[in-house]
């Protein structure tokens, strides 16, 4: 059978990322649309006078400023839970205790229940303890998960034991055991674990939604859902808006390639 060239095999794929970016593209393109070129019939993929008003409008009359901060900080307390789930993914991988079998398989569980199922419950628990309203409050459900735990755990199985023991051999407690032997050998994974975490809690929509009742404490995803009641309909302005969401996360993604194939490819091999 003969193989195609190399040439027919590029053309098909360059074909094929081409007509998958469109959409991308014409969010792109369309944000920096003035409003007039982005109602106008039939529509132009390129803009005739491109503008950043959209963007200055979102960041000056729509206050998406706070939404963003807003959006960091949740991010950033949600990043706190990697560390907790490399200490429980360790555990689980390199500790002998009664009953790790059990509690792994509740780890496991957890990834069956629906969040929209735990919901209610966790919202009368952080209502509870004062933290509804509360960044703190939109952060707390997702700061650790069940497949975060099983993939570290997955991952810091292959890391040989022999290495921890001979480094409790020399002395070292299990916190510099953790810290300066494990964590390091497990960079690939902890990367894949941040790049979810990130894309989780940049993300979030339903959560905040309900927890904030203030709207200072909207995220950017809530806050681009409700452009159409802030201001008349501008499919510019929600391009502008999507294209704030979606441009920092691609960007993560880039970043972290490698690193995301690396890490679950490392994480299978036991």
């Amino acid at each position: 059978m003969r193989i195609a060239s190399p040439a027919i095999v590029g053309g098909v794929l360059g074909a094929g990322a081409l007509l998958t970016a469109f959409p991308f593209l014409w969010m792109i393109f369309g944000s920096v649309k003035p409003r007039s070129e982005s109602v106008e019939y039939p529509p132009r993929l390129l803009p005739q006078a491109p503008t950043l008003e959209n963007f200055t409008q979102l960041f000056g009359q729509l206050d998406f400023g706070r939404y963003l901060v807003n959006t960091i900080a949740v991010v950033l307390i949600s990043m706190a839970g990697v560390v907790f789930m490399a200490m429980a993914g360790y555990g689980f991988a390199k500790f002998r205790f009664r009953g790790r079998g059990f509690l792994f398989f509740l780890v496991l569980a957890t990834m069956m229940i629906p969040v929209q199922v735990t919901m209610i419950p966790t919202y009368l628990l952080l209502n509870g303890l004062k933290l509804t309203n509360t960044l703190v409050g939109i952060a707390i459900p997702g700061l650790v998960s069940g497949f975060g735990v099983f993939l570290l755990r997955q991952f810091m199985s292959a890391v040989p034991t022999e290495m921890v023991e001979a480094a409790r051999i020399d002395g070292a407690g299990e916190a510099r055991i953790f810290w300066s032997v494990v964590l390091p050998l497990a960079r690939p994974i902890l990367a894949v674990q941040i790049v979810l975490t990130f894309i989780g809690a940049w993300n979030s929509f339903l959560w905040p939604l309900i927890i904030a009742g203030d709207d200072r404490l909207y995220t950017l995803s809530v806050a681009v859902s409700l452009l159409n009641r802030q201001i008349a309909t501008s499919p510019s302005l929600q391009m502008a808006g999507s294209t704030l969401m979606v441009v920092p996360v691609l960007i993560v993604f880039v970043v972290f390639q490698r690193h995301i194939v690396r890490g679950f490819t490392l994480s299978g091999l036991k």
